[in-house]
């Protein structure tokens, strides 16, 4: 039994190319990356942590940290102006 050449296999007879239309390459990949959430790390930080869920955990510590900091500055905003309206 011979083989059949790759070529001749993908596209059946009654197919004709131009039932197809223009192929365009890369038609969606804008779309793709407006809806897309994927993040590429640098492969210096992709070392120091061994998942997604390291990534998550140390981004959420961060995020924290970065809301208490900015509460205490407010605070402290807060604080001045009443020191200063009474003093």
């Amino acid at each position: 039994m011979k083989k059949k050449p790759e070529s001749a296999d993908w596209l059946r007879p009654e197919y004709k190319r131009s039932d197809f239309g223009k192929i365009v390459r890369g038609k969606y990949v804008d779309r793709i990356r407006v809806e897309s959430n994927v993040i590429v790390l640098d492969p210096k930080v992709a070392k120091v942590f061994p998942n997604d869920e390291a990534v998550n955990t140390a981004l959420r510590g961060i995020i924290k940290v970065a809301h208490t900091s900015a509460r205490v500055a407010t605070r402290t905003a807060k604080n001045r102006r009443k020191l200063a309206r009474t003093g």
